[in-house]
């Protein structure tokens, strides 16, 4: 069992910037993908963006590129989620989502079903 948990969720303002951390409690799974997703109230959770384990290869929904930037610590069983020029169709609650025994695929990345623990959501305000 690996337990994912956020932090780092907050109002801010249009424009403003916030940085989301998520923490996977137990890595003797070895080597796994860590990924973020986003639902907003009344709309399907989306996929925003994902890393590999060795943090070389991330992966960008096209409504964040450019904006977010998600990294890895040294210790892989971190990520962060950087979010610059927020907007408020970012709104969202955020998840952050761990892949230990799904596909490491290009495409499974992008998808919630490609990801086997999941944390219980920090939520993202941005006020316009």
């Amino acid at each position: 069992q690996v337990l994912v948990e956020e932090s780092g969720g907050g109002l801010v303002q249009a424009g403003g910037s916030l940085r989301l951390s998520c923490a996977a409690s137990d890595h003797t799974f070895g080597r796994y993908g860590m990924g973020w997703f986003r639902q907003a109230s009344g709309k399907a959770r989306e996929f925003v963006a994902a890393v590999t384990w060795s943090g070389d290869t991330t992966y960008y929904s096209d409504s964040v590129k450019g904006r977010f930037t998600i990294s890895r610590d040294g210790a892989k069983n971190t990520v962060f989620l950087q979010m610059n020029s927020l907007k408020a169709e970012d709104t969202a609650i955020y998840y952050c989502a761990v892949s230990v025994y799904s596909s490491s695929s290009d495409h499974a990345r992008r998808i919630a079903s490609g990801y086997d623990y999941w944390g219980q959501g920090t939520q993202v305000t941005v006020s316009s």
